[in-house]
């Protein structure tokens, strides 16, 4: 967890006031986040809604902190525009759940009145830093209400709206931001309290509404990087319950839909209007978020591939998440799995099929590979004893041990294989035995791993000096575990080539992983040719999908 400041009283709207705020609020988040899951129950009961907010409220601190790197030795941003500009963008990508969602909105509405105008002293009959403030608030709930679908009263909306009434009224009543943002603070808290009487959900369970607990946990965060005040008071809670159990573990456990799917979108506002049409039609709990040009997605839905083909027609889905609420509810009773294993994956299409085999997957675009934060948020959510993290490529090392690292403080045994190509991880993949002893099946599966050498083509983009000499640009590149061994000019006869080599030293099955672009003539072709010159070696091909490279290869 980030270190917390020591606020000072500062009723002045700047870069180093938001940065406290982050700071606080992120700092707040982690330690009531365990009280927050406990009561959890609407829209689904599935115990991580206080987990969502960290999570959601630590990208956006690191969005600021990354954005400006001065701030760890004490030196504010000298702009305000661009430290709320910077925290509310990554909020927005990293958001989680339902409740991450919203609260990555309410930051871009806030960021939306804060960036426009200059906080400090008003001038004679301008508005002051309390006006700005409370204006900030409103902006922040009116653009929540709006992502949300179908708005329902008594959530962390409702306490959005009641917040921003109170500071508008003190802001109205020429308050200073301190003043407007202890008024947002009560009101969030008075509206928290509320929220069982007007959601039958909670009033059943007893309990107030978690993501409304969090929005409170925020709100006191700013008025104390405000006042240099300590909230008096903890948020309002409810009482902990038990998560509702079926009688029959294998029915389904609540009503709606199975699945829920989030993914960071680019594409045009038009397009983004289209795409909410279409996945209301789909499920439930639809809330987009967002704007410029990128956006995030959530929704509830028993199809979650109709869902991602929705963001595929209106622009570029990405940082795909998809989640079975069954897997979720038992992760919320406390039951873990003995053993699971956590994939990075260059390709939808491989990304379901290690998810069909069984793995938490990763999915990563080129030029983007996550980070240690997104490799944790994997291993989480596998919600097992033991994980074996394959990483993917060499140049995720780093981020793997660290992962691996702060899971196993968390009480985690991992063990990261360090495989260098996607065909690697399958290999290992393959030979996975969750029964078997996890020290045997780690030493099974880094062993087919390093027993596989892997290829991949690519189309070079500029003139370039290779190990096989000098390519330009277009050529088919053929490398084998990670050098240039080949340069072509079509992609069939680079193939064949890389093959060749790749055969010379024996083997037995041979993988093909088509880029979505491949037609299936050339598998057909690669497949007829090793039939021909290696009759003993067997061969399987499976689509990459989108974000894949155009072929790999692997032999074992």
């Amino acid at each position: 967890m980030p270190h917390e400041p020591q606020p000072q009283p500062a009723d002045e709207l700047d870069a180093e006031a938001v940065r406290t705020w982050s700071s606080l609020a992120l700092a707040a988040l982690g330690r009531a986040r365990e009280d927050i899951d406990a009561i959890n129950v609407y829209p689904v009961a599935d115990a991580d809604t206080g987990t969502n907010l960290y999570l959601t409220a630590e990208s956006a601190d690191r969005g600021l902190a990354e954005a400006f790197p001065e701030v760890t030795d004490g030196t504010a941003p000298t702009s305000l525009a661009e430290a709320v500009r910077a925290w509310a963008h990554g909020a927005l990508v990293g958001a989680r759940g339902n409740s991450g969602t919203i609260l990555a909105q309410l930051l871009r509405g806030v960021a939306d009145v804060l960036a426009d105008e200059p906080a400090g002293p008003a001038e004679p009959g301008e508005q002051g830093p309390g006006g700005l403030l409370a204006r900030a608030l409103t902006r922040a709930a009116e653009e929540a209400y709006a992502a949300v679908a179908h708005p329902v009263e008594g959530t962390m909306l409702t306490v959005a709206g009641a917040a921003a009434r109170a500071g508008e009224a003190a802001g109205a009543a020429a308050g200073t931001a301190v003043e407007v943002a202890r008024a947002a603070y009560d009101g969030a808290r008075a509206a928290l309290a509320e929220t069982p009487g007007q959601l039958a959900a909670l009033g059943r369970a007893g309990v107030v509404d978690a993501g409304g607990c969090g929005l409170v946990v925020v709100f006191g965060a700013l008025w104390q990087a405000l006042s240099g005040q300590e909230p008096a008071a903890e948020p309002v809670r409810g009482r902990a319950v038990p998560v509702p159990q079926s009688p029959d573990p294998c029915a389904q456990e609540e009503d709606g839909p199975a699945y829920e799917v989030i993914y960071l979108l680019e594409a045009s506002e038009a397009a983004v209007g289209e795409l909410r049409e279409r996945l209301d039609g789909l499920g439930d709990s639809l809330v987009v978020v967002g704007g410029d040009g990128l956006w995030n997605v959530h929704v509830h839905v028993d199809d979650p591939g109709a869902a991602v083909e929705a963001g595929v027609v209106a622009g570029r889905p990405y940082r795909i998440r998809i989640t079975h609420f069954g897997d979720e509810r038992r992760r919320a009773r406390g039951e873990r799995a003995q053993r699971a294993v956590v994939a990075v994956v260059p390709g939808e299409g491989l990304a379901g099929l290690c998810g069909e085999a069984g793995a938490t997957t990763v999915l990563v675009r080129p030029g983007e590979p996550p980070a240690v934060a997104e490799l944790l948020d994997a291993v989480r959510r596998a919600h097992a004893r033991e994980v074996v993290l394959l990483q993917g490529g060499a140049d995720l090392r780093a981020a793997a041990a660290a992962a691996a690292e702060q899971a196993r403080a968390e009480g985690v045994r991992v063990a990261v294989i360090p495989t260098r190509s996607a065909v690697q991880g399958l290999a290992a993949l393959a030979v996975h035995d969750p029964e078997g002893s996890f020290d045997e099946d780690v030493v099974a599966m880094t062993a087919a791993a390093g027993a596989t050498r892997y290829g991949e083509l690519a189309v070079a983009e500029r003139q370039s000096f290779t190990s096989a000499g000098i390519c330009q640009a277009g050529d088919v590149l053929g490398l084998i575990d990670g050098d240039v061994a080949v340069i072509g000019a079509g992609l069939p006869e680079t193939a064949e080539a890389v093959l060749d080599r790749m055969l010379g030293s024996g083997g037995e099955l041979v993988t093909l992983v088509l880029g979505p672009d491949v037609p299936d003539a050339v598998a057909e072709r690669l497949e007829a040719y090793v039939q021909h010159g290696h009759l003993a070696v067997d061969t399987v091909t499976y689509r990459g999908g989108r974000y894949s490279a155009p072929l790999l290869i692997g032999v074992e």
